[in-house]
């Protein structure tokens, strides 16, 4: 696959949109804009506009767009997004499309992430791969047979609404934990713990508990070799991975224990880069010779 090309990728998220121009697996150009859940999708789509003009080249192959929600990708309409309840039941890729005359394709963000890692990153070797993003939500994108499976809406993958003790897993196992449970960004756990308090520590630990138990769900559903842990959160890995290895040790299955390959990924911007690795998927697919 031919990396050389010029790539537009957008990661819409729940209190950002983050774009950036893609050379040959790089990024080498930025743009981020701030974004508020009382946002209207007016608004949003004018922000999406404006950052992409700053970015397009005539020689762009196309515009690769993560989402945050529900996404029906052959139709390019988002259905759902978390955190933005305005925006809903877009055509974006058609609205994209027809404004710039650029090929659009559109995912769930966390299949972008493991997109990126796939084709740019450190799951290259897997056949099998889970990416978890650990952000505003906690969601998840899945590489089978080195296939990327997104399923019905590209909803494969929302981890985050399974049941899970008293609410569900994106309560345990993405920001939410720390503003519901303590009245903290994740950022502001993360920044005490770097400074060595006890409390921050400890909250980072449960985190990592909680973690650990959705990765072992993970593993009874899909046996992946390797999972990526993306997202705000994950920088916070380092305090946390102790603990969610030792509930990923209580795991039964030895052998899929055994090969399991867990780490934060390496990728600066790895959402943006997935977004690239979209297009550079079904640029491929269309276009074989590419």
């Amino acid at each position: 696959m031919n990396l050389e090309h010029k790539i537009i990728g957008l990661d819409i998220g729940g209190t950002k949109i983050h774009m950036g121009l893609v050379e040959a697996g790089k990024i080498t150009k930025e743009v981020k804009l701030p974004t508020a859940a009382q946002s209207s999708k007016d608004q949003i789509l004018r922000q999406l506009i404006q950052g992409i003009e700053q970015l397009i080249e005539p020689d762009i192959m196309g515009i690769g767009v993560g989402v945050p929600g529900l996404v029906d990708e052959e139709k390019g309409i988002v259905c759902d997004v978390q955190n933005i309840p305005d925006f809903t039941e877009i055509p974006l890729k058609k609205y994209l499309e027809e404004y710039f005359r650029k090929p659009v394709y559109l995912t769930n963000d966390a299949n972008s992430f493991i997109l990126g890692e796939k084709l740019y990153g450190r799951a290259q070797p897997f056949k099998n791969v889970v990416g978890l993003t650990l952000g505003t939500g906690f969601g998840g994108g899945i590489i089978l047979n080195d296939q990327p499976y997104s399923g019905a809406f590209s909803s494969a993958g929302e981890f985050g609404g399974i049941p899970y003790l008293d609410k569900t897993l994106e309560d345990y196992c993405s920001g939410k934990f720390f503003r519901d449970k303590f009245n903290l960004s994740g950022q502001e756990v993360h920044s005490a713990a770097v400074k060595g308090d006890d409390q921050a520590l400890e909250r980072l630990q449960q985190f990592g508990e909680h973690l650990g138990e959705a990765i072992k769900m993970i593993l009874y559903a899909l046996a992946p070799e390797a999972i990526f842990l993306g997202g705000s959160v994950s920088n916070s890995y380092s305090f946390f991975k102790e603990a969610m290895h030792q509930r990923v040790e209580q795991f039964p299955f030895e052998r899929v224990k055994k090969q399991l390959l867990i780490e934060k990924s390496r990728m600066r911007n790895g959402a943006i880069l997935g977004a690239a690795a979209l297009v550079q998927m079904k640029s491929k697919v269309l276009s074989p010779s590419l």
